[in-house]
Parts: C-alpha cells; sequence; structure tokens
C-alpha cells in the first residue's frame, strides 16, 4: 500500500492548515521549492530550524562500470542537492 502525498495532496494539507485557497496555497509552494532550488544552485545552504537544511553536495569524478558492455567508463564529477533533516523532524518521525 503506497501512503504517500503527491504535490496536489501536499496543496490539499496546506489549504486546509493554513485557511488559504488551494490556488495561494499552490504559489506559496511552487514559490517556496523555487527558492530553495535557487539558492542551493547558487552553493548557499537553505538552514530550516527543526525541520533541516538543504545543501549542494560535490560528487568526486569517479570510475564505474556499463552494466551492457561491461566496459569501465569514467563518470563525471557533478555537484548534486543533498537533505539532512533536523532532529525535530527526526524525532518526529521515530
Amino acid at each position: 500500500m503506497n501512503k504517500s502525498v503527491n504535490k496536489s495532496g501536499l496543496i490539499e494539507l496546506i489549504s486546509k492548515k493554513t485557511q488559504f485557497t488551494k490556488t495561494d496555497s499552490e504559489k506559496i509552494l511552487d514559490a517556496t521549492l523555487e527558492t530553495i532550488q535557487k539558492v542551493v544552485a547558487k552553493g548557499q545552504d537553505v538552514k530550516l530550524v527543526g525541520f533541516g537544511t538543504f545543501s549542494r553536495f560535490s560528487r568526486k569524478s569517479r570510475n564505474g562500470r556499463n552494466p551492457k558492455t561491461g566496459k569501465n567508463v569514467e563518470i563525471p564529477a557533478t555537484s548534486v542537492p543533498k537533505f539532512k533533516p533536523g532532529k525535530e523532524f527526526k524525532d518526529s518521525v521515530k
């Protein structure tokens, strides 16, 4: 059984909690996510005390293997988003 909440479900929950319309709740959620993405893309952290920290993590280049051919390939260095949950968030999930 899948108990995940998709974006529209999250918007509905936010709308009920805040008494904002679904349209306003969607705008706020979209603006929040877009802002987090832009800040992290610039290399800055977004720290939400109790919830967690969004950051940018740099992966070094490494060797890998093509599963189809078995040949070794070099996987280039890249940056990826990282999330570290805060203490309150971790405790609420226990």
